[in-house]
């Protein structure tokens, strides 16, 4: 069975491509890439990620305000903020409302607004019947009880939590994002994480350009470098890479609306 890589969270927009965008992104598909989720961090950032699905036929887009993208409404108030996520959503090509979240490691955009602007992109993607590309950053408890009240429909990207937290949150519906942290010495509760969750939940992802998996560790992440952190997923598993690839594909194609059979051909 021949690879098959479906990126559900990149950022090839961002100024660590500039120089070898195209080239790249018209290489991937000879590499196993048949699927990218590019995801966006801010409005113009979000117009980008249309652009590039628009340009690429193996890319989709998603549009979001990450949580320290925003400045609390001081340049562009809330509600616009979100008119244009609408619009912008509008697109055949727009698959989830993200990278949205929390984040609590640095000072940045405050707590309660960070939360607002959260909120306000769930109820956004909920009118819009689509998913959510969640980001966590070390906010578990809060995270987890906006999830328990809402209860959108989506994937946790770069899944940090205990596998207790990996439970629950599949129990609520939603989706596990695996990354190159996973081949990481320091992965332990990654690792115990893989090994337990529901193969039905899993999803794969770079978050490129950062988060490279080793052996590629400190060089510029590209989606075709997933078959090292699948790799490593299917030795935890005790399974076949290539059958778990094309697992998490079929997870992504069932979050995200895409059909499979376009995916593979």
């Amino acid at each position: 069975m021949s690879d098959i890589i479906f990126d559900t969270h990149a950022h090839y927009d961002m100024e660590r491509f500039d120089a070898d965008r195209e080239e790249l992104l018209s290489s991937l598909p000879d590499r196993g890439v048949r699927a990218v989720i590019n995801c966006g961090t801010h409005i113009e950032s979000s117009r980008a990620s249309v652009r590039l699905a628009e340009k690429y036929d193996y890319f989709y887009a998603a549009c979001g305000i990450y949580p320290h993208d925003w400045d609390g409404g001081r340049r562009m108030s809330a509600s616009s903020a979100i008119d244009l996520l609408r619009n912008m959503a509008e697109h055949k090509k727009v698959v989830a409302i993200g990278e949205i979240g929390l984040d609590h490691r640095y000072e940045g955009t405050a707590r309660d607004a960070q939360r607002e602007i959260f909120i306000k992109q769930l109820e956004l993607a909920e009118e819009l019947g689509l998913p959510v590309i969640l980001h966590d950053g070390e906010a578990h408890g809060d995270m987890m009880d906006i999830l328990r009240e809402y209860k959108p429909r989506g994937v946790l990207h770069c899944f940090s939590g205990s596998v207790e937290m990996m439970r629950e949150v599949t129990r609520l519906g939603m989706y596990i994002g695996v990354g190159g942290a996973l081949t990481f010495k320091n992965a332990v509760k990654r690792t115990a994480v893989v090994k337990a969750m529901p193969e039905e939940y899993l999803l794969f992802e770079t978050d490129a350009p950062y988060m490279a998996p080793v052996p590629c560790r400190g060089q510029r992440c590209d989606s075709s470098m997933i078959a090292f952190t699948a790799q490593r997923a299917a030795e935890i598993r005790a399974t076949d890479k290539s059958r778990l690839l094309k697992a998490s594909a079929e997870n992504a194609c069932r979050l995200f609306g895409l059909d499979m059979s376009g995916i593979c051909g």
